[in-house]
């Protein structure tokens, strides 16, 4: 017959009881390891809530960062605050070319409002493959000390391999000669589809042109270089042929009908 254990008695409260049970029990066991992952995950979210301000402060500072070096105004040491007071945000209606007075271009967030049904649209056409395209878009203005355009700073977006490659396109002011192509945030393979942030191959950006005479998307990345190479083509990148693919489509994309063409036009005659 099996006797009580004199420790463990009916008038003992469930602490008392609890630590009274040996060490390697289940329920013991159990218990432990719930309260264990409850602590930690407390821990874990503290930390997220207390760090958020300045995740967002980061994103807000590379977000000017990448918008100075796409420009040509990002040198190292700079006050990068101070700086980005000569770009001149703004927020355009793409389906009319035409910049939107009655919302704020400073806290506009593209991303958020393409997540949006009430603020974007379901794409059929699809090159990019980015599913949803936000109504509104961000443009970055910058003006010279007479107040005239010198260059349109353009987000663009796409896939590509493994991933969505977010970048900036800056044109000069005649809407088609490009000064340059970067991109900051992609999940593309490194030494391959990663090489989207070579300086070599962003190189070839500068100076080549968007449209052809007749208004058509004419740049391309490819392989083989077509006619009036030395305008509109871009080497793809070497073994990473569906990123350079990728690549070629968001940006014929965005700088197409769908995109930011109507407004470029617009701008171009001053009915932006």
């Amino acid at each position: 017959m099996l006797k009580a254990n004199p420790e463990f008695t009916p008038k003992q409260g469930l602490w008392a009881r609890f630590m009274a049970m040996p060490l390697d029990s289940a329920p013991r066991t159990i218990a432990i390891t719930v309260v264990l992952c409850l602590f930690c995950a407390m821990i874990v979210s503290a930390a997220a809530v207390m760090l958020k301000p300045q995740q967002e402060l980061n994103k807000t500072l590379d977000k000017k960062v990448n918008i100075l070096k796409v420009a040509g105004l990002y040198k190292e040491g700079i006050n990068v605050d101070e700086v980005y007071k000569s770009v001149e945000p703004r927020v355009v209606d793409l389906k009319s070319g035409k910049f939107v007075k009655d919302i704020d271009a400073a806290s506009f967030d593209q991303r958020k409002a393409a997540k949006n049904p009430a603020t974007s649209t379901k794409l059929v056409n699809d090159p990019a493959s980015i599913k949803r395209q936000a109504k509104q878009a961000s443009v970055y203005l910058i003006r010279n000390d007479a107040g005239d355009i010198e260059r349109i700073i353009l987000p663009v977006h796409g896939y590509g391999l493994w991933s969505t490659l977010y970048g900036f396109i800056a044109l000069n002011a005649d809407g088609n000669d490009i000064y340059g192509l970067r991109f900051y945030q992609h999940g593309e393979t490194p030494g391959l589809g990663a090489e989207v942030e070579n300086p070599k191959w962003m190189a070839q950006w500068p100076g080549k042109k968007v449209y052809g005479d007749n208004g058509d998307v004419r740049i391309t990345v490819s392989k083989t270089a077509g006619p009036d190479a030395d305008k509109f083509h871009i080497d793809a990148l070497a073994g990473a042929t569906l990123t350079s693919r990728g690549v070629d489509n968001l940006v014929k994309f965005w700088m197409g009908e769908q995109g930011f063409q109507l407004f470029l036009d617009n701008l171009k005659k001053g009915a932006a």
